[in-house]
């Protein structure tokens, strides 16, 4: 027939029955379409078409009431074109289907300056101009969760039957009991190349963390991240619980974060991190200095949702003060021990919550930012970052959302059709969360990010 796929991709896999096509929103959200796998091929040569407003949806998946890419401008329609990813498959539907991440154009060529994984590139572009590559692993931590009831609990575990009520940190007994559900997931990152490698039980109730390996790309880093959400939530249906990246979906345990480490090489594959010794380069103290400075303008990215903000609070194992240190996990940013030529930073304000292609843009432009300016930090502390008198990230969301739209840092960090979208996206959830009651936003934010 005229319709089947020429030799590719999916011709070498002919179980899969349909192919979705789908881009990251601002929110972190899959938004796309589905299509029979007769027509599928003809996504990789003319790419499909939505709204550019699409991209900019509310939590919720409603319009942004005063956008100007709705009404003033007819909802005009924007390219999506296929990532270099191709296309991975979806283990976690019953039916064999494929999914092909696209990121969206003008009719004339040009990026939407609206996309996420757009925003990322221009970053990473701007590091090839100094011939440097980030290298980028994530920490994914997430909660297990039987929400059959209005009690959110613990899953019960499918080998012992039993619910455990408290915490079970690096608990052979906690990863053993979901051991079924865990080699599902490994096989479904192995077939989607998601590079998913140690995992541990963590602080909270059905609380886990899978970390993805290091690697020189950071969109695929960033694409793996949001990958492995959507592959971790659809198995965990499978096996009749949820699993959630909300910041805290538990007031008495710890949230959820989504840390990043990273360093940078240059052209010749060598970490300009890396200066011989364990206190690193100055390359390293000036990134950050960017990444402590332009905190504060970005915390929006960090903490995206009203939710985000009950886990930044003291003690919580989350930070709230600007510092930086060696070997602390109290601090905002940490310099891991190791090898010296694996010298990195950790970044450990954002929460599981956050879009991983905003993240990563912000903070690898802040980083870069600060090497180009030169700055300098303040001293690394010692000790508990908690107990200092540090400068403070924001602490409410209505805070955050005016301070990444007024705040010079957040124009040297993101496009500047960005910042606006997502300011009028947060100040329409902010005004809208208020109807809602604290059950109707837990379920909204559970099933969401």
């Amino acid at each position: 027939m005229s319709d089947e796929a020429p030799a590719g991709w999916l011709h070498d896999h002919p179980e899969i029955h349909s192919v979705r096509a789908a881009a990251c929103d601002l929110n972190g959200q899959a938004r796309g379409k589905r299509f029979p796998r007769r027509f599928a091929h003809k996504l990789e040569t003319d790419g499909t078409r939505f709204p550019f407003s699409i991209l900019n949806l509310d939590i919720w998946g409603e319009d942004i009431e005063d956008s100007p890419l709705v009404f003033d401008t007819g909802d005009a329609d924007g390219i999506l074109k296929p990532t270099e990813r191709g296309f991975v498959p979806m283990p976690w539907l019953a039916t064999p289907t494929a999914l092909l991440p696209v990121w969206m154009y003008h009719e004339d060529g040009r990026p939407f300056a609206g996309d996420p994984r757009h925003a990322l590139a221009a970053v990473l572009a701007r590091y090839a101009k100094h011939g440097l590559t980030p290298v980028v692993a994530t920490e994914m931590e997430f909660y297990l969760i039987d929400d059959s009831t209005r009690q959110l609990r613990a899953p019960i575990s499918p080998v012992s039957g039993k619910r455990r009520p408290g915490a079970e940190t690096l608990s052979m007994r906690q990863l053993d009991a979901f051991d079924m559900f865990f080699t599902q997931l490994y096989d479904a990152c192995e077939a989607m190349d998601i590079p998913a490698n140690t995992a541990i039980s963590e602080a909270g109730i059905g609380q886990f963390e899978i970390d993805l390996s290091h690697q020189p790309d950071a969109l695929k880093a960033a694409d793996d991240a949001w990958l492995f959400k959507l592959a971790l939530r659809g198995l965990a249906r499978q096996h009749g619980f949820a699993a959630s990246f909300m910041a805290k979906p538990y007031p008495d345990y710890a949230g959820n974060g989504m840390h990043v480490h990273f360093s940078v090489l240059d052209a010749d594959g060598a970490n300009v991190f890396d200066d011989g010794g364990p206190q690193g380069s100055d390359m390293l103290r000036h990134a950050v200095a960017g990444l402590l400075a332009a905190a504060p303008a970005s915390t929006l990215v960090f903490a995206p949702h009203l939710n985000s903000y009950d886990r930044l609070v003291p003690g919580a194992h989350a930070p709230t003060g600007l510092a930086w240190a060696y070997e602390n996990r109290t601090s905002a940013i940490r310099i891991p021990s190791g090898p010296n030529a694996a010298r990195r930073i950790e970044h450990r304000i954002s929460g599981g919550d956050a879009n991983p292609y905003l993240l990563l843009a912000s903070i690898l432009a802040a980083a870069l930012q600060g090497i180009e300016d030169a700055q300098d930090p303040p001293q690394p502390i010692t000790g508990n970052a908690y107990a200092m008198t540090l400068p403070q990230i924001p602490s409410r969301w209505a805070e955050a959302i005016d301070r990444f739209e007024s705040d010079p840092w957040s124009a040297r960090l993101l496009p500047s059709a960005l910042i606006r979208n997502l300011v009028l996206t947060k100040r329409q959830e902010l005004r809208d969360i208020d109807a809602l009651t604290e059950d109707e936003r837990m379920d909204l934010y559970l099933d969401t990010v």
